[in-house]
C-alpha cells in the first residue's frame, strides 16, 4: 500500500465536497497541499492566482455564481492577510468559503519571520469555525467540520494546517465519523416553513393592502414564479436589491427596476407610495429609500431569521426558504387584484424607460458611459454570467443593463470592495467553459488588480470550449474613483495615468478593442463578443455625466423624524400628499 500524506487527505475531502478547484497563490507553507493538487491531474484543480486578494474574490466569486462551496489557499503571514478582503465579502453577502492556510514555523527558536496570530486575524471574517491541525489522524474531520459549518451557515470557515502536518504520512485508511456528507453546499439543510398562524397573519396582512410593494433580494433566486405569481394576485409593483437585479425578468411592466442611490426614480416613487410591503430574501442597506417610518405594514421572508426586521420594521417575520413561503402564503390569499395602484407602478417604469433612453443618448466627451451599457443591453447574449465591480460602472449597471432570463449576474453587494469583478468573472468562466462571461469594470479597478489578473486569463483560456470573456472597461480617468458629474481635474497629478487596457490584452494574446466616438459603441461590442478569445473592450467614457441618484419618496419629511418630530405630526403630512396618481 502506498502511503499517504495528509496533503493527500485534503485533497480526498475537496473532492468529496465536490469541490472541482481551489484558488490560491502558491508558497512555502502550503507547497506540500498544492503539490498534492497537482498530482490529481486537475480534479480538483489547482487555479494560481497573481494575488491573495483576487484568489479569494475567485472564491467567493465561484460561491456565488455555482451555490457550491470556494476555496482559497494562502501561506501564513502576509499571504494570509490578503485573504480577508475576499472572505468579508463571503460573509457580508452569505457565502460558503473555506480558507485553508500554510503555516511554516521553522525559526531557531519555534518562530518564524512572517509568524502572525492567524485565530486572531480569521477570528471576525471567519468567527463561526478557526481551527488548527494539530494532528494527522484528525484533519479530515477537521476539514468535514469546516465544510459542513460553511454549508449550513453560509460564511467563511478556516483550517490552518502547519507545513510539517501536510508532509506528514497517513499510512492506514482513515474512516472518519465525520465522513458522511450531510449539507449540501449552498442550499438550506431542510425544508423550512413558517408556522401555520404566522402565513395565516402574512396573508391577512398582504391581501388587506391597496398599494403592495415587493422588494426582492437574492434570496429570492429559485422563486421568481411565486414572486410575479405574488405580484399578480396583489396588483403589486416590484423593485429589486442590487443583488437581487439577476431574479426576475426586468422587462416585466411592473418591475421598476433596482432601489437606492444606484437605483431608479421608479424603484423609489413604488416604494415612497406603498402601504404594504413584502420583502423577499433582501438585507438591502439602502434604507433611506425604503418607506416613510409607518407608513407600510411589512411581511418579511428570509431563510435566516437574524436579519429580519435589521432594515426596515417586520409586522409579520417569516423564517423560512423564499419559494416555499410564498407557495404556502399564495394558497392563503383572498383573490384582489389592485387595477388602479397595478396602472399606477407602470406608468412610472415607462416614464422611467423614456428617461433612461434620454439619458443614454444625451451628448458627451467622447462617450456617454451610459450609452456603453445600453449597447450592451441590446445585445446580452441569452445565457453566460455578468460580474460587476463598484464604482460609477455599478450605476450604469444597475440602470442601464437589462439582464436576459436565465443569466447571472453577482457583485460585491454588500462589503463594495473595488477589484472584484474580474476575478468574479475568471470563476464564472471555469465553472461554466461553454458559456460567456462579461465583466464590466472601471479604470480604477483595472488598474488595482485587473491588469494582473488578465495574465491568468490568458493563461487558461485556451482551455474552454466558448473563448468568450469580454472586460469591458470605462476609461474615465477620473482619480476620485467615481466620475459622476465633476469635471475632470486641470493638474495632471489628480488624473488616473491613462493606461491602453485594450493594447494591454493584445500584448498577452488576447484581443482588444478601443472606443472612443459613439456610434461606434455597437460595432465594438459586436467585435469584443464575435471575438476568438476573451477581449478588453477599452470605452473612452465621459467622467462628467452625472450619476444623478433619485431622489428618495418624502425626502423633505425624513429629517422630521431626524429632528425628533412626532410622529403623529409626521403621518399627517403624509396623508396630505399620500394620493397614489400623485406619489408616482
Amino acid at each position: 500500500m502506498v502511503d499517504r500524506t495528509v496533503a493527500d487527505i485534503v485533497v480526498e475531502r475537496l473532492l468529496a465536497w465536490r469541490v472541482p478547484r481551489a484558488f490560491g497563490y502558491p508558497g512555502e507553507a502550503i507547497a506540500p497541499l498544492v503539490e498534492a493538487l497537482d498530482r490529481t491531474g486537475g480534479e480538483p484543480a489547482f487555479i494560481p492566482a497573481r494575488h491573495e486578494e483576487t484568489a479569494s474574490f475567485m472564491a467567493t466569486g465561484h460561491a456565488k455564481f455555482t451555490g457550491g462551496l470556494g476555496v482559497c489557499l494562502a501561506t501564513q503571514g502576509p499571504s494570509a492577510v490578503q485573504l480577508l478582503n475576499g472572505l468579508y465579502d463571503a460573509k457580508l453577502d452569505s457565502k460558503p468559503v473555506v480558507a485553508i492556510v500554510g503555516e511554516d514555523i521553522s525559526g531557531p527558536l519555534g518562530g518564524a519571520h512572517q509568524e502572525i496570530g492567524l485565530s486572531r486575524l480569521f477570528g471576525d471574517v471567519c468567527n463561526q469555525f478557526v481551527r488548527y491541525g494539530r494532528r494527522p489522524e484528525e484533519v479530515g474531520a477537521l476539514l468535514d467540520q469546516a465544510f459542513r459549518t460553511a454549508a449550513a451557515t453560509r460564511s467563511p470557515t478556516c483550517v490552518v494546517l502547519p507545513r510539517h502536518l501536510q508532509e506528514a504520512l497517513v499510512p492506514e485508511p482513515q474512516t472518519y465519523g465525520a465522513g458522511v456528507i450531510t449539507a449540501t453546499p449552498g442550499e438550506p439543510l431542510a425544508r423550512v416553513l413558517p408556522h401555520e398562524a404566522d402565513l395565516d397573519a402574512a396573508a391577512q396582512l398582504l391581501s388587506g393592502g391597496q398599494r403592495v410593494a415587493i422588494l426582492v433580494g437574492q434570496g429570492g433566486r429559485d422563486a421568481a414564479a411565486e414572486i410575479i405569481e405574488m405580484a399578480d394576485r396583489l396588483g403589486a409593483g416590484v423593485a429589486t436589491s442590487l443583488l437581487g437585479k439577476p431574479v426576475l425578468d426586468e422587462r416585466l411592466p411592473f418591475h421598476t427596476g433596482v432601489l437606492g442611490e444606484v437605483g431608479t426614480p421608479a424603484a423609489a416613487e413604488l416604494m415612497g407610495g406603498c402601504d404594504t410591503l413584502l420583502m423577499v430574501g433582501t438585507n438591502d442597506p439602502w434604507t433611506d429609500y425604503f418607506p416613510m417610518p409607518e407608513q407600510a405594514r411589512t411581511v418579511q421572508i428570509d431563510i435566516d431569521g437574524r436579519r429580519i426586521g435589521t432594515r426596515y420594521p417586520a409586522d409579520v417575520p417569516l423564517v423560512g426558504d423564499a419559494a416555499e413561503t410564498l407557495r404556502a402564503l399564495l394558497g392563503r390569499l383572498r383573490g384582489r387584484p389592485e387595477q388602479q395602484w397595478r396602472a399606477t407602478v407602470e406608468s412610472s417604469v415607462d416614464r422611467w424607460r423614456e428617461v433612461a433612453a434620454e439619458r443614454a443618448a444625451a451628448a458627451a466627451d467622447p462617450v456617454n458611459p451610459q450609452l456603453v451599457l445600453q449597447e450592451l443591453s441590446a445585445r446580452m447574449p441569452g445565457t453566460g454570467a455578468v460580474a460587476v465591480d463598484v464604482g460609477s460602472v455599478l450605476y450604469w449597471y444597475a440602470r442601464h443593463l437589462t439582464l436576459p432570463p436565465g443569466v447571472n449576474a453577482q457583485l460585491c453587494g454588500t462589503l463594495g470592495s473595488m477589484g472584484c469583478a474580474l476575478p468574479y468573472a475568471v470563476a464564472a468562466k471555469l465553472a461554466a467553459p461553454d458559456q460567456p462571461v462579461i465583466a464590466l469594470v472601471g479604470d480604477g479597478a483595472m488598474q488595482l488588480n485587473g491588469l494582473a489578473e488578465l495574465i491568468t486569463v490568458s493563461h487558461l483560456w485556451q482551455q474552454w470550449h466558448d473563448p468568450r470573456l469580454v472586460v469591458l472597461v470605462l476609461n474615465n480617468r477620473d482619480q476620485n474613483g467615481m466620475g459622476g458629474g465633476r469635471e475632470p481635474s486641470s493638474d495632471p497629478t489628480h488624473r488616473r495615468p491613462d493606461v491602453p487596457y485594450a493594447g494591454w490584452a493584445r500584448l498577452l494574446g488576447l484581443h482588444g478593442v478601443r472606443v472612443d466616438r459613439p456610434e461606434l459603441v455597437g460595432a465594438a461590442w459586436d467585435e469584443a463578443l464575435a471575438a476568438d478569445r476573451p477581449c478588453v473592450l477599452e470605452a473612452v467614457v465621459d467622467p462628467a455625466v452625472s450619476l444623478a441618484p433619485p431622489e428618495p419618496a418624502f425626502a423633505d419629511l425624513r429629517g422630521l423624524y431626524a429632528e425628533g418630530a412626532p410622529a403623529r405630526k409626521v403621518r399627517e403630512q403624509v396623508e396630505v400628499t399620500a394620493n397614489a396618481d400623485d406619489l408616482v
